[in-house]
């Protein structure tokens, strides 16, 4: 298991790529979204904290294989490829099959702030998933986003989540209460 500092905390973006945010259902709020990550990004940097952005690939020959155009980061979101960690994913949970646990112990990370898309997959499974290896998330309850589902809407889907993975798995916050 793990051990870190508990005070130290990194920023962990979640999938604010272009194929997911920029498909044909849009996500809720996904302006909103996108200016809350832009302001954790900037109180991140600003504080020296590290910055990590995970995105979802799929297999060769899927529309998100690695390095297509929809594989790629958001135009809009404040991620500086030069000094901040992206990395590609296969799965909803960012730390299976990446070096993501590894880079956080090194930074010496005890509590990851967990931001973008999409709720009911990513974000819920890297909370969770986080939390079973020792870390502290804090989930930013107003900087994650989905789309809406044929049996929930998005606005539910993202409540539901804020509240289940409230106390066991995650601290949640607002963007105005985040700081690093």
């Amino acid at each position: 298991m793990h051990r870190a500092r508990p005070g130290r905390r990194a920023l962990l973006i979640v999938d604010m790529q272009q194929g997911l945010f920029n498909g044909p259902a849009k996500p809720y709020e996904g302006d909103r979204v996108l200016a809350n990550i832009n302001q954790l990004i900037h109180r991140a940097r600003e504080a020296g904290a590290p910055i990590f952005a995970a995105r979802h690939t799929g297999p060769h020959g899927s529309p998100i294989e690695p390095g297509s155009p929809l594989s790629q980061l958001l135009p809009g979101i404040a991620v500086d490829t030069k000094i901040d960690t992206v990395f590609d994913k296969t799965r909803p949970n960012c730390f299976f099959g990446t070096g993501l646990a590894e880079w956080l112990a090194d930074a010496e990370v005890g509590q990851l702030v967990i931001v973008g898309m999409k709720t009911e997959y990513c974000i819920d499974t890297t909370c969770r998933a986080a939390t079973d290896l020792g870390f502290q998330p804090i989930l930013i309850a107003d900087a994650h986003t989905c789309t809406d589902t044929p049996a929930l809407p998005a606005q539910a889907i993202i409540e539901h989540h804020n509240l289940t993975l409230n106390g066991p798995f995650v601290r949640l916050m607002s963007t105005a209460s985040c700081h690093f």
